[in-house]
């Protein structure tokens, strides 16, 4: 989920994670308009719709079990390292 931005409350699914930049890329987010021009007879103009990627600060992860926005925690069981949602303490993974 988005939680700041022109999209502010909209979730998707990510697509794409660019570590280097901190940034994440979820379809139909963020979108912007791009004019071409035409590339001799070959292609005409047309004007297209890009996705660009968001930073990582401005999207939540949505629990599977409350449904709401939420930060992850971490627990041992046993001898596994498991994601945990830190609202209603259920397991992610």
């Amino acid at each position: 989920m988005v939680t700041a931005g022109k999209d502010k409350g909209k979730s998707g699914k990510i697509e794409r994670i660019f570590p280097a930049e901190a940034r994440v890329l979820v379809p139909n987010m963020n979108q912007y308009k791009k004019h071409r021009k035409p590339q001799g007879e070959g292609r005409p103009g047309e004007i297209l719709t890009l996705s660009r990627p968001l930073p990582v600060g401005n999207v939540a992860l949505i629990c599977p079990r409350c449904k709401q926005p939420t930060r992850i925690g971490w627990r041992w069981d046993q001898t596994k390292k498991v994601r945990v949602c830190r609202k209603c303490e259920a397991d992610i993974d």
